[in-house]
């Protein structure tokens, strides 16, 4: 692939991930408030809404792990556009909190869709040297989609559901960048329909659960870990700093968008773990975020909290991209199952968060549940990231560099 073809597939991929990450997933987080006081939504409610994004996340993923390998990347991604253009849409027309709840399960449903074939994409497409970069600058589409979200909410107002109706147009123009851009599906599928060892159903369940290897039950520990502490923020950031902070509207969606603006240095996750080794840097990344979600419980307003907001936005985009790289070099040669194994325990921690968080914050405060939520997130960074110089699977740095990605061409291994 020619550089100028590389660089289309990453800005495509990019522009595929911020749409469904910074807005068909993380946006409902930023409207929650409008849509709380326009539907009279509680707020136990509202955290069970969030988590439905997350439950959507999870079995989106799963299935798209199946479809990558027999569909291809290309109609993979292009599905996982219109699932958040669909999901987007229904939100925007909900009338009653039931219907917000399944917009925004289908709208969340379209991040776990998107992962597993961009992600395969980059590990077949891109030359070596270039593919880590590539992956998270992929991921930190994230970011890039939450700050261009802050001001389309703020420009609406409390019409949150013209955002969302935006938000919908611009998945459009995405999926139809992605079909364009990524190449034709056949060679993908090709290599998954030739005969191979082992059953059919072996072959699917190795498409959708990566192999038992050194390294892999931690890496998965850490991810739901992370993903358990960072729902605080995600769903309720913006309703803490206009609750007790007395943040106005203008105040928490610049708060928002300093969130996701931070979140595009997290671009520069995968040369600093080159540099420093995943393990290492995990720690120090999610010390970070763990120390900015505290910092916003204590200072929800004025320079703290839009400190905690760069903070929090950079090391969450980070650490994602750490699971994604760290996911593709404990499964080289299952790169699309393990970056989905990788991001599915992250949603799950989500998942499993956001419900608890919002019953705990009914019963007593948010400041009490984001102390809470940094508290947890230090005795996760306890816990090591899987480090790529061979401490898990006990070979040395040099062989473990050998496999850090599958060859371009899969047939080259046999």
């Amino acid at each position: 692939m020619t550089s100028r073809a590389t660089w289309l597939l990453v800005a495509a991929g990019t522009t595929l991930i911020a749409v469904c990450y910074g807005f068909a997933r993380f946006a409902y987080g930023l409207t929650e408030p409008e849509m709380r006081a326009d539907l009279d939504v509680s707020g136990a409610v509202s955290g069970l809404i969030a988590s439905s994004s997350y439950v959507g996340y999870c079995v989106a993923i799963v299935v798209s792990s199946l479809l990558t390998p027999v569909w291809g990347a290309r109609r993979t991604a292009t599905a996982a556009g219109l699932v958040a253009t669909a999901g987007t849409a229904l939100v925007a027309v909900a009338p009653n909190a039931a219907v917000l709840a399944v917009g925004v399960l289908i709208a969340g449903s379209s991040t776990g869709a998107a992962s597993p074939p961009l992600a395969s994409a980059v590990a077949r497409w891109v030359a070596r040297p270039r593919r880590d970069r590539s992956q998270t600058v992929v991921n930190a589409g994230t970011g890039i989609g939450v700050a261009v979200s802050g001001p389309v909410v703020l420009a609406a107002g409390d019409a949150w559901r013209l955002a969302w109706a935006v938000f919908s147009v611009v998945a459009v123009v995405a999926t139809a960048w992605i079909w364009l851009v990524l190449p034709a599906d056949s060679d993908d599928t090709e290599r998954v329909t030739r005969p191979s060892s082992g059953t059919h159903r072996e072959r699917g369940l190795r498409q959708v659960v990566p192999p038992v290897v050194p390294g892999a039950g931690r890496l998965l520990l850490v991810a739901f870990g992370m993903g358990a502490v960072s729902v605080a923020t995600w769903t309720f950031g913006r309703q803490l700093v206009q609750s007790s902070g007395d943040m106005g509207a203008t105040g928490s969606a610049v708060l928002w968008i300093a969130l996701g603006v931070a979140g595009v240095l997290g671009a520069a996750g995968g040369d600093l773990a080159a540099r420093v080794g995943p393990g290492r840097l995990w720690r120090v990344l999610l010390l970070a975020l763990s120390g900015a979600t505290a910092l916003l419980a204590v200072a929800p307003a004025g320079v703290g909290a839009y400190a905690a907001a760069v903070v929090f936005g950079a090391a969450y985009i980070a650490l994602t991209g750490l699971v994604l790289v760290s996911a593709s070099r404990v499964w080289p040669d299952h790169v699309g199952a393990g970056v989905g194994a990788g991001f599915l325990a992250i949603a799950v921690g989500q998942a499993v968060g956001a419900p608890l968080l919002g019953f705990v914050a009914e019963a007593l405060t948010l400041p009490v549940v984001f102390l809470g939520s940094a508290v947890t997130g230090a005795l996760v960074s306890m816990v090591a990231l899987p480090d790529d110089r061979g401490e898990d699977a006990g070979e040395d740095g040099g062989a473990a560099a050998e496999r850090v990605l599958p060859t371009r061409n899969a047939r080259a291994r046999a």
